[in-house]
C-alpha cells in the first residue's frame, strides 16, 4: 500500500431523507360525488448507513466526498398509495472504523466485520393519510400528516487498521526493513527517523499456506502520548493489534531504558494496551560482532520473550515468524 494513498482520519457531512407527506385527497368521481378520504402514507426517508468491507484498506475514496445525501421519501398519493421510500445512503468503509458526531466526539458505531451496517442518521418517518383521521363523527378530514425531517451533521471517520501483529518501535528502529522481508509490504526505506509516515499493512506467508497481517506504525518518541512527533495520531492503530512487536535495534545505547520509553507511551495513552501480548526483537545484529552479542543477551528485559534478528541476514526471521504465530494461537 502506498503511503500516499493511506488515509485513515475523514469528516464527511451527511443528511439522511426527509419522510414524505401524507396526502390529504379526498375521493371524488362521478359515481362518489362527495367520497370520503382516501390519501396515503408518505414514505420514509432514506438513511445514511456505513458498511464493512473487508477489501478496503483505507478512506481514501471517501477523500473527496465531503457530502452524503440519502434520498427524500415520496409523498403519499390518493386511492391510498402509499409513498415510495427514499433510497439508503450506504457507504462502504474499511473494517477497523469508528463513526463518531465530530462535534461532541460521541461514538457513533464502530465497524469490525465483513458487511456489518451501523445507521448513522436514520430518515425521517414519512407523515400519515387522512384516511387514518376519519372517525364516525369525523367523517372528511381535509388534512394529512407532514413528514419528518431527515437528520443532519458532520462525521467523523477513523480508521483503526486491524492486524495481528503491530510494530512498536522508535524512528529507525528496522521496522519498515523488517515487514519488507518478511511480507508483501512496500515501505519507504531509509537512515533517518521518520521515513514511515503512514502505517504500512503487510500480510506475512507461514506454514502451509497460512497467513498473518503485522502494522508498520511510524516511529515512536519519547512524549509521543502527549503529542509529540508522529506517534499521537498513529498510536491508536496499535489499539487493534493482537501482538505488539517491540522492535530496539542493537547498536541503541541502552536496550532496557528504550524499552521502558515506549511502554510507558503505550502505557500514557492506553492503560489497556499493557494486557496486549508482547515480543521484543532486537534488531540489525549484523552491525555488531558474536563477542557483543553475547554481552548484549544479558542486557535485554527478562520480563518479556526476546529474539535476536536481522533482517539483512535473514537471521532468526523464520524463528520470528514461528513465536508470532504461536503467540497469535496460544
Amino acid at each position: 500500500m502506498a503511503n500516499e494513498n493511506f488515509i485513515d482520519y475523514i469528516k464527511i457531512f451527511c443528511h439522511s431523507g426527509k419522510g414524505g407527506a401524507g396526502s390529504a385527497h379526498l375521493a371524488r368521481s362521478a359515481r362518489t360525488p362527495k367520497g370520503g378520504p382516501d390519501g396515503g402514507d408518505g414514505g420514509k426517508g432514506g438513511d445514511v448507513i456505513f458498511k464493512g468491507n473487508k477489501n478496503l484498506w483505507t478512506l481514501l475514496h471517501l477523500r473527496y466526498t465531503k457530502h452524503i445525501f440519502a434520498e427524500d421519501g415520496e409523498n403519499g398519493q390518493q386511492n391510498q398509495r402509499f409513498g415510495r421510500q427514499g433510497k439508503n445512503a450506504v457507504v462502504e468503509v474499511p473494517l477497523g472504523t469508528i463513526i463518531k458526531e465530530s462535534e461532541t466526539e460521541e461514538i457513533i458505531g464502530e465497524i469490525l466485520e465483513d458487511g456489518e451496517e451501523i445507521v448513522a442518521m436514520q430518515g425521517g418517518r414519512g407523515g400519515l393519510g387522512n384516511v387514518h383521521f376519519k372517525t364516525a363523527t369525523f367523517q372528511t378530514p381535509r388534512f394529512a400528516q407532514p413528514g419528518e425531517p431527515g437528520a443532519e451533521g458532520w462525521l467523523t471517520l477513523e480508521l483503526k487498521v486491524l492486524a495481528d501483529v503491530g510494530l512498536v518501535g522508535m524512528p529507525n528502529a528496522g521496522k519498515s526493513t523488517l515487514i519488507s522481508v518478511i511480507s508483501n509490504a512496500k515501505p519507504k526505506i531509509a537512515d533517518y527517523p521518520f521515513t514511515t509516515l503512514k502505517p504500512n499493512l503487510g500480510m506475512v506467508p507461514y506454514r502451509d499456506y497460512l497467513s498473518f497481517v503485522v502494522a508498520d506504525i511510524p516511529g515512536i518518541i519519547e512524549g509521543a502520548s502527549e503529542g509529540k512527533g508522529l506517534g499521537y495520531r498513529f498510536l491508536r492503530h496499535i489499539e487493534r493489534n493482537s501482538i505488539l512487536l517491540f522492535l530496539i535495534p542493537s547498536i541503541s545505547e541502552n536496550i532496557k531504558e528504550e524499552y521502558k520509553i515506549l511502554l510507558n507511551e503505550l502505557k500514557q495513552y492506553n492503560q489497556e494496551l499493557m494486557d496486549k501480548k508482547k515480543i521484543l526483537a532486537i534488531t540489525k545484529c549484523d552491525l555488531i560482532t558474536e563477542n557483543k552479542l553475547k554481552e548484549l543477551r544479558k542486557k535485554v528485559p527478562k520480563n518479556i520473550p526476546t529474539i535476536f534478528i536481522s533482517a539483512h541476514t535473514q537471521k532468526n526471521i523464520v524463528e520470528l515468524k514461528d513465536m508470532l504465530w504461536q503467540e497469535l494461537n496460544s
